[in-house]
């Protein structure tokens, strides 16, 4: 009988960053717990007002602002304290979301406990890194050090085929599984009414052809071929309003290029939202969802929105656009402007077209967050087995004696740190109990005065009445 789950998840972004993987820790989180599959605990950096209400135990370690940089805070890894209190919770598995940060902490932990350490890879780690670095011989080691971490994790997931062929490109060379991600919506629509309050308060009336977008504002996710597309066909004649859901760097350029593209009244831009429920109705108050992103590997809100029936317009064989059929569940576009004008067409067009993609999307490409966690928990429980048998797809690597090092390192600084603690701990007892036998001391001493002052007066009485009866 195997022992009951109990994860360790990292990851170097968590609310309230919003992004797809950490909504996916979150899921992952929340559903091992609620569901009772296990106990799980999220291990990620600290972040300024961070309020951690959720029903598993989030444990941080110091960070530094980045945010201007990537757009996130970079954590710290070797922290004593938070190490030492990882090394004492019991984990029989490591799951990895990042391979930077996240899975340095990973490698570290699992010298210590001897447990294995599964990496999922959801993200492009390739354009971000050419998007942030220019040149090619930092942007090439960034890579390399990159596989490294994920070569040596004991097994890989990815999120979607796509997502697979990226990691081989990017120089991976081992396995992987197909692990999809979730959604946490459930299927289904939203009330007409409430659909229709979110349109009032842009101003949009029931009849209106309404587009939306969800996700981090930045233009590789193929904003800016969103944008050409509606200029093209506004410029045909045809009427719609566009809500742009999300933050990021590129979202004030965003703007001021739907301005120049005489887009201004046509767009809005409400930001992020972080309230699930009041998402969930922006998706039912819009017709079609527009997603021409190559960037995704998996697109979770591509199933967000097929679980409020939206279609969505997806570039023909990008990882977002897997397991659709065009006309069927989504409209497919070539990735350019003019095919994403004749989507916008289409679907100004095809109100009846659109219902029924909608419908379809919602049958076929929707998954929960319960099948997703499930499916991935019984997964942990193979790898267990897998790594206590010695059977693993991890390479030793020439840094494993670096992390080796680390995690003793860690727990040396740790148990001293206890130990100081536990002396600090024990003067502060000693000078407690002094001032505790100083104020009963003290006490004592003031009752014998009372007592003293009350017998003097007594005897001074007395004496006074002797005195009376002689005189």
């Amino acid at each position: 009988m195997r022992d009951e789950t109990n994860v360790c998840l990292l990851n170097d972004s968590f609310p309230p960053v919003i992004d797809g993987v950490a909504n996916a820790v979150v899921n992952y989180g929340e559903v091992i717990s609620k569901d009772k599959l296990g106990k799980a605990t999220v291990v990620t950096p600290e972040y300024p007002g961070a309020v951690d209400d959720y029903p598993f135990e989030v444990v941080r370690y110091p960070s530094l602002s980045t945010e201007q940089l990537v757009g996130y805070r970079a954590g710290v890894p070797f922290d004593a304290k938070i190490f030492g209190k990882l090394e004492k919770a019991g984990f029989n598995i490591i799951h990895t979301h990042c391979p930077v940060v996240s899975t340095l902490i990973a490698r570290t932990l699992r010298e210590k406990l001897d447990i294995p350490v599964v990496f999922t890879y959801h993200t492009k780690f390739d354009v971000n890194i050419c998007d942030m670095v220019r040149s090619k011989v930092i942007q090439e080691a960034a890579l390399r050090n990159l596989c490294a971490n994920i070569q040596s994790c004991d097994e890989v997931w990815v999120v979607s085929r796509g997502a697979g062929e990226n990691l081989r490109g990017i120089g991976y060379e081992g396995d992987y599984i197909v692990m999809e991600n979730g959604v946490d919506f459930p299927r289904g629509r939203v009330t007409p009414e409430e659909a229709m309050e979110v349109r009032r308060q842009y101003g949009i009336g029931p009849d209106e052809r309404v587009f939306i977008y969800v996700g981090r504002m930045m233009w590789y996710k193929g904003i800016r071929i969103t944008l050409d597309g509606l200029k093209k066909a506004k410029e045909e004649g045809f009427a719609f309003k566009m809500i742009f859901v999300g933050d990021g760097a590129d979202r004030p350029e965003m703007e001021e290029y739907a301005g120049k593209l005489g887009l201004g009244k046509d767009c809005m831009f409400p930001g992020a939202i972080r309230d699930r429920e009041l998402l969930r109705r922006y998706f039912c108050a819009a017709d079609m969802f527009l997603f021409p992103s190559t960037f995704d590997t998996n697109g979770i809100v591509v199933r967000e929105a097929a679980a409020c029936g939206l279609p969505s317009v997806l570039v023909k064989g990008s990882c977002a656009a897997e397991g659709t059929s065009h006309l069927h569940n989504a409209y497919l576009i070539d990735e350019n402007a003019g095919s994403m004008a004749e989507a916008v067409k289409f679907s100004c067009r095809e109100g009846e077209a659109l219902k029924s993609m909608g419908y379809a999307a919602m049958d076929e490409l929707y998954i929960s967050w319960e099948e997703s966690v499930r499916r991935a928990v019984d997964r942990y429980g193979v790898v267990i087995d897998n790594y206590k048998k010695g059977h693993t797809e991890r390479d030793r690597l020439w840094t494993d004696p670096f992390f080796a090092m680390m995690a003793e390192v860690q727990t040396l600084m740790n148990d001293a740190y206890e130990r100081r603690v536990s002396f600090g701990q024990k003067g502060r007892m000693i000078r407690d109990r002094a001032e505790e036998i100083g104020r009963e001391a003290y006490a004592r001493a003031e009752q014998r005065s009372r007592e003293a002052k009350e017998k003097g007066r007594e005897i001074y009485d007395r004496t006074c009445e002797k005195l009376e009866r002689y005189l």
